[in-house]
């Protein structure tokens, strides 16, 4: 079964595994004793953080191994806040930061801190310039992503931490998605990352502060991992994280080349093979190996089920599941279509006969949800100069179906207003205006919900 899911997290790379058994034998006693055993475990962690830091870029002594990429973000964003705490409050993100960011950043305003959120344009990425905007004089921290984790769109960091740097402001670059591939350009001053998402085992991330940040450990005080993050290290899980990291970058040059030209192909041939569908995300400053896109009239959770039927394991990051009533954050932020949103993600050593066999499944697992959808929608309204579509009730993407079906029952310069309950809509039918070539003529609050009002003008 084809797994296209590596951005939510990666198959165990073999020298991760190799290294995993080797260090169970070895490396099992606490590397702070003195004996014997305990500076054999000793000169594996030192050689993992060695080899992890010249991966990252960054001095030995400047990176710790925490439990999870997502402890190493908490950790560093309160860890930064609270040793800058003379300078201010104030925190600044990007709209589509990884959820763990998104999380901190409300911690931190709970706690009686302030935050702001610097938007990004269509494909996701952020402008320096929106930065520079958003930081002030009492910004203690600034945090930007290296790569989108769900549309795969590279940030401009190097500008971003250079705008940081010119103001005082140290910059978090969460690197999850990317460090796989390559090191994080520019002058950022913390960095964290995860190792289950380039192949390593789950329960290690990293964490790496330069030299001269100011960084107080909002832990109690440990001794172990210049006590940023407290516990016993997870000795054989560390080497074997380490190991992989330099053995996927040597990989990388070679997989890069090769996995953006299959991505190329299912960015060219989804649109050519579904009608309707979206490709989200820069189509050129992108991480090499993930794509995504939305199909108009398609609920997410239904098709992800038909693709795995068919064999395909992928990912979405859709309003429009049964789970969820809110649009993704990220796609909420670019201001594109959020239904049936679809992310691929290819492994390291996907062929092209993988790829033309998911072309030739989408079709047809597109065109079942659809037929589903349609016979659970309304009837169409009567026609008019004027409609309205009471879709109360009713989750994404049947609202827009419903618009769909009767845009065409009004005269040009006639509305259809939709009546929605479903936090989607307000992302969806905007986007499905666009997507159309009708107008958009806005929103207003109704009893129960939200009227949205459409413009026929094609």
């Amino acid at each position: 079964m084809p797994y296209f899911d590596v951005a939510s997290t990666a198959p165990l790379h073999p020298v991760a595994r190799q290294a995993l058994l080797a260090a169970l034998d070895e490396g099992w006693a606490d590397p702070a004793r003195l004996y014997r055993e305990g500076r054999r475990a000793r000169m594996l962690l030192d050689a993992a953080r060695q080899t992890a830091a010249e991966a990252v870029g960054c001095r030995p002594d400047e990176l710790s191994f925490t439990s999870s990429g997502t402890r190493a973000v908490h950790t560093a964003v309160a860890g930064a806040l609270a040793g800058r705490r003379r300078t201010g409050r104030h925190l600044v993100v990007s709209a589509v930061e990884h959820s763990s960011v998104l999380h901190a950043a409300e911690a931190h305003e709970a706690d009686g801190g302030t935050a702001t959120e610097v938007g990004v344009d269509r494909t996701g990425r952020a402008a320096p310039e929106a930065y520079r905007a958003a930081l002030r004089p009492d910004t203690a921290l600034a945090c930007l992503q290296s790569a989108n984790h769900e549309v795969g769109t590279v940030q401009p960091v190097s500008e971003v931490a250079a705008v940081c740097r010119e103001a005082g402001v140290p910059l978090l670059v969460d690197a999850a998605q990317s460090l796989g591939w390559e090191p994080v350009p520019g002058d950022w001053s913390l960095l964290t990352a995860s190792a289950h998402k380039w192949g390593g085992p789950p329960g290690v991330g990293l964490l790496a502060v330069r030299k001269g940040v100011r960084f107080a450990a909002p832990a109690p005080a440990d001794e172990r991992e210049r006590g940023r993050a407290p516990g016993f290290e997870n000795l054989p899980a560390i080497v074997a994280a380490a190991a992989s990291l330099r053995a996927v970058r040597d990989e990388a040059a070679a997989e890069r080349e090769r996995l953006a030209a299959l991505v190329d192909r299912i960015r060219a041939r989804v649109p050519q093979l579904v009608p309707d569908v979206d490709v989200v995300g820069d189509p050129v400053r992108r991480l090499p190996h993930l794509v995504t896109f939305s199909c108009l009239y398609v609920d997410g959770e239904a098709l992800l089920g038909e693709l795995d039927r068919s064999g395909f394991a992928v990912s979405s990051g859709s309003s429009c599941t049964s789970s969820t009533l809110t649009p993704s954050h990220v796609l909420r932020a670019m201001g594109v279509l959020s239904e049936g949103n679809v992310r691929v993600s290819l492994p390291r050593g996907t062929t092209g006969a993988d790829v033309d066999h998911f072309l030739d499944v989408l079709p047809a697992a597109v065109r079942r949800v659809r037929g589903h959808l349609e016979e659970t929608a309304g009837a169409p309204a009567e026609g008019g100069a004027d409609l309205v579509l009471d879709t109360l009730g009713k989750r994404c993407p049947i609202p827009v179906i419903e618009l769909a079906k009767v845009i065409g029952d009004v005269p040009m310069g006639g509305t259809v207003t939709v009546l929605s309950d479903d936090e989607a809509a307000r992302l969806d039918i905007p986007a499905w205006c666009d997507m159309r070539d009708q107008q958009y003529a806005g929103e207003r609050p109704v009893p129960g919900g939200t009227a949205y009002v459409v413009r026929r003008r094609t």
